[in-house]
């Protein structure tokens, strides 16, 4: 069902991309190999189902082990996956305030209680994943939005052998701070033109 939509269909360029299908993750994989690209799987749900999914994957082609990261937001996900194949590198992703913010600041909720709540888990979540999920999981990587990525932010990630990488760089100037202040890696969805933040 899913090869039948465009992935290009709402892309500036999606003239230049007529026919493009959505590939299987096999054909994904394989691509991305063949291109020497790192692969950041990003899980959203389902984690026994991506467990085992990705476990055959990685006994399928070997090489992904030191060519890819499995990450989530989910620290469920994350904890299975290393369960299920300790040399897998997995990585936690965070924005803080995500539980009651969406990422441009606007409120999730309009309820008071719901909103103070919501709150609330994102305070125990932020602290939970930064003084102890991260290791209980086993993550040797770390996702953060890029609004909450500083030079004493990374330090203190690289002083517990965690490696920062931030989320999503999009602009010409925010590539060079990272590049060159932070000396830290980051996710971009544009190599050649600055574009549209995502939170």
């Amino acid at each position: 069902v899913i090869r039948q939509f465009n992935p290009a269909a709402k892309h500036r360029l999606w003239r230049d991309y007529r026919g493009e299908k959505i590939p299987t993750l096999k054909e994904a994989v394989l691509e991305s190999l063949h291109h020497d690209l790192i692969i950041y799987f990003d899980i959203k749900g389902h984690a026994d189902k991506a467990v085992a999914v990705l476990t055959q994957l990685y006994l399928e082609y070997p090489r992904l082990y030191n060519t890819s990261v499995v990450c989530s937001f989910m620290p469920n996900v994350v904890y299975k996956m290393k369960q299920a194949d300790r040399n897998i590198i997995t990585a936690l992703t965070h924005r803080p305030w995500s539980f009651s913010h969406y990422g441009d600041g606007k409120p999730r909720y309009t309820v008071f209680w719901k909103h103070y709540l919501s709150m609330a888990f994102d305070v125990i979540m932020d602290w939970s994943m930064h003084n102890f999920l991260w290791h209980l999981c086993g993550v040797s990587v770390f996702l953060m939005q890029k609004n909450y990525v500083s030079q004493d932010y990374v330090n203190r990630w690289s002083s517990k052998g965690v490696h920062v990488v931030a989320w999503t760089v999009n602009t010409l100037a925010e590539k060079m701070y990272y590049e060159n202040v932070l000396q830290t890696t980051y996710m971009t969805d544009s190599l050649l033109e600055d574009c549209d933040p995502h939170y």
